[in-house]
């Protein structure tokens, strides 16, 4: 296997043109999947900056480029997929057939582990026995948004109703309702951080806003625009006043969804679920296939999802001592989680008992909010 290791600001011209192209072309090649943006050069270009260790696997075929992967490395050969914690999509952008062997990649990376918890589907070498998997709900809009919202009616009457009644009055009782894709005021950033971590409280879950590489990996991306990627943050007004926002990712055919929240002031109008609606509309416009709403299952998502991906959580090894340290010490805690998420009503207790800690912590107060 021919393979050469970059940090993603030092990749070749060709071979970076090479990846972009790739992903691109990765719907018509029967791989939607690789046209995430998480999975773009832009990506780890930007983790790279905010959070650094990343490094990019150019794998060749007949001294032609075939397959990058990105990912993290620590001083140990412990290897993460980029973001890991905050990327909704992972793995190898590939050409259609080709294959690798994993073990002997993480070796020509300098790797004894790779860990992932969103590996899009398509990447057998990376799957093993322990591998878990995980729904992640999506919107497709690639026959256009009035075939989306007909399915949507035809699927969900009452929720679709609802929410569009729901919209008029916002209108009538606040102000009229607008919306901008593609917000370039940089106030309204902070703003979505500001609702973000709030929330993030009150549900009693960590707060993302309160790391500072998050922080300025979101800033560097909403400056980010290519061709083919863009950060792109999308905002709901009722007046002027901003009521719902969201920021992604966007390539030429997919629209990561990332970080959704609104101003609880504003709840009983749903102004999450107009967004999404606005959003799908949007993308529906642009030619898009469809809004990737990430995994996790969430009631708002099995409202407005038209079908599920497949994502997998776990690792890929090779014999070393640091890969079986290191899986000794996350396979507990994994585990665990993915029980609690696997069975309703344990879920359900510990929902309830992180919202009572979240009320709490923020002095009390609605809880509601849309939840990345």
């Amino acid at each position: 296997m021919d393979v050469a290791v970059y940090r993603p600001g030092e990749l070749p011209g060709a071979d970076r043109s090479a990846w972009t192209a790739l992903q691109s072309r990765a719907p018509a090649l029967g791989s939607p999947q690789l046209a995430n943006p998480f999975l773009s050069p832009e990506f780890a270009e930007a983790v790279d900056r905010c959070r650094g260790g990343v490094r990019v696997a150019v794998l060749h075929q007949e001294g032609r480029p075939a397959a990058f992967l990105p990912f993290q490395r620590s001083a140990l050969g412990i290897g993460r997929a980029v973001g890991l914690g905050v990327s909704d999509a992972q793995g190898l952008v590939h050409l259609p057939g080709f294959g690798w062997d994993a073990r002997e990649l993480l070796r020509a990376c300098g790797l004894s582990v790779l860990e992932f918890d969103h590996l899009v589907a398509g990447q057998q070498p990376f799957e093993t026995a322990s591998s878990v998997r995980h729904a992640s709900p999506v919107i497709d809009v690639d026959q256009g948004f009035e075939a989306y919202l007909a399915g949507l009616r035809a699927r969900s009457p009452k929720f679709t109703r609802t929410t569009l009644a729901k919209e008029r009055k916002l209108g009538r009782d606040v102000g009229p309702v607008r919306y901008v894709h593609d917000e370039r005021d940089p106030a309204a950033l902070p703003a979505l951080m500001r609702w973000k971590s709030a929330q993030y409280r009150r549900t009693g879950r960590s707060d993302r806003f309160a790391q500072p590489w998050i922080v300025r990996l979101l800033r560097h991306l909403f400056h980010t625009r290519t061709d083919s990627f863009a950060g792109l943050l999308s905002v709901l007004y009722a007046g002027e006043r901003p009521v719902a926002a969201h920021f992604g990712l966007r390539s030429d055919a997919v629209l990561g969804c990332w970080f959704p929240a609104y101003d609880p002031q504003f709840a009983k109008f749903s102004p999450g679920l107009v967004l999404h609606l606005r959003m799908a509309q949007a993308a529906a416009a642009e030619s898009m296939a469809y809004l990737d709403l990430g995994r996790g299952a969430k009631d708002y998502k099995d409202s407005l999802k038209t079908r599920e991906l497949t994502v997998s959580e776990g690792w890929v090894m090779r014999p070393h001592p640091v890969a079986l340290g290191h899986r000794a010490r996350r396979a507990p805690v994994r585990a665990l989680r993915n029980a609690v998420l696997a069975r309703p009503e344990l879920f359900a207790s510990a929902d309830r008992v992180l919202k009572q800690w979240g009320r709490l912590r923020s002095g009390g107060g609605d809880s509601s909010a849309t939840r990345r």
